[in-house]
């Protein structure tokens, strides 16, 4: 049962609904608030029924939350940013979910000697997008971490998931498309082989402005491209599939 009136909020602070299954997420305008690519990855990572499961930048852990609507598994999520990582545990404590998930504050880049490796059953991991430029500076230090490469690139991203998930075990990432060809390329670099690539329109008639990829550690060659994702329709609205995903039904299938 979702406890919304027992957990503290700082005074930027607020309670969002996540519109499936009674959770509730804390936000701020102050820093890096989740969005659509979030919520796709969510429904789009294959997860056991049970196991192990690891969210890397987890931020406000949005990506946690949603997994708990579809696997038993224990959970875990890893931020940098301390101001994220203690919204992300009171958002789980608020829901409930202390047993299901853990959130630790720290670098993704050393997790594996605390953690160990090839630990974990299924990574999912929404990275900063944006290698680094001057416009980073123009942002407060939350918002630029979490859209620049300035607490790990990409390189480091991939490093990270083949130390920690095992062999066989999968990863999947959301992305931007214009870094696919360097996503693939690391993928394989580091024993990460893509097997499904799903891209994110938002209108059928323009280009894909999100991708969805997911890799087995030490798998064989072999990837699908699924159909493409339409967010809008010409009437300005979201399309079914979107619909279903957002309250919890539908499944962005790997």
């Amino acid at each position: 049962m979702s406890r919304l009136n027992e957990v503290p909020l700082l005074p930027s602070e607020r309670v969002d609904d996540l519109l499936t299954h009674n959770l509730h997420i804390i936000q701020s305008d102050e820093v890096f608030s989740f969005s659509m690519d979030a919520v796709l990855l969510a429904r789009f990572a294959s997860v056991p029924p049970r196991g192990r499961l690891l969210d890397l930048c987890t931020g406000n852990g949005v990506i946690p939350l949603l997994l708990t609507t579809r696997t038993a598994a224990v959970i875990e999520g890893i931020e940098i940013q301390p101001r994220l990582a203690d919204m992300a545990r009171r958002s789980v404590a608020m829901n409930a979910l202390q047993e299901r998930i853990t959130i630790h504050e720290g670098d993704l880049r050393t997790l594996h000697l605390t953690a160990g490796y090839g630990v974990y059953d299924v990574i999912t991991v929404n990275p900063p997008y944006m290698p680094l430029n001057g416009s980073d500076l123009k942002l407060n230090t939350h918002q630029a971490m979490a859209r620049h490469e300035i607490g790990c690139t990409l390189e480091e991203v991939i490093q990270a998931c083949v130390r920690l998930v095992r062999t066989g075990g999968k990863v999947s990432m959301v992305h931007r498309p214009q870094r696919l060809a360097d996503i693939i390329s690391l993928m394989r670099q580091y024993r990460l082989e893509p097997k499904s690539i799903r891209f994110v329109h938002p209108r059928a008639h323009l280009e894909a402005n999100m991708v969805l990829i997911e890799a087995a550690r030490d798998g064989k060659p072999e990837v699908r491209v699924q159909p493409p994702l339409i967010v809008y329709t010409e009437d300005n609205e979201y399309c079914p599939e979107i619909l279903d995903i957002y309250y919890g039904s539908k499944e962005v299938k790997p």
